[in-house]
């Protein structure tokens, strides 16, 4: 998986435009499309108190999430990167989709703290690994520098 094109290509959408929608929404669709195995692929964004639902690809999903709940919630409230191997082993996990098996959900940063997270499932078990946390900070940084994520 060549994550560097992908946070080449999304600072490269930045120079364009760089508002959260945009490029959250492209973005979304970028890693839908390259990452394989992938079943759903997006953004939860701070609002109020909860994840809202952002700019994504996939079935529909859970519209909000409160901070300490499901996989998005634990990552946004332990402000850490949550890589889940069976999401049905995760104490509290939200089944928005009943076939996602696996997760991986990284906090995006903005001046305020914490304005967003990325969640991209697969239907395999284990699909996510070191190499794809590694890869998809990569991509996160590109959004904290570049991304306008007054949200």
């Amino acid at each position: 998986m060549n994550y560097s094109m992908i946070a080449e290509q999304i600072r490269a959408l930045c120079a364009v435009e760089n508002g959260w929608v945009p490029v959250f929404s492209n973005a979304s669709a970028v890693l839908f499309q390259e990452m394989p195995d992938v079943s759903w692929a997006g953004f939860y964004v701070e609002k109020n108190g909860s994840l809202l639902i952002g700019p994504f690809q996939g079935k529909m999903a859970c519209i909000r999430i409160p901070h300490d709940k499901g996989v998005c919630g634990s990552a946004y409230a332990k402000d850490t990167v949550m890589l889940v191997r069976n999401v049905h082993e995760f104490p509290g996990h939200i089944a928005c989709d009943a076939a996602s098996n696996s997760e991986i959900v990284l906090p995006i940063h903005g001046k305020t703290g914490i304005v967003a997270v990325l969640d991209i499932d697969s239907t395999s078990i284990g699909r996510f690994t070191e190499e794809d946390r590694e890869g998809l900070l990569q991509v996160v940084k590109v959004f904290e520098e570049c991304v306008d994520l007054n949200i």
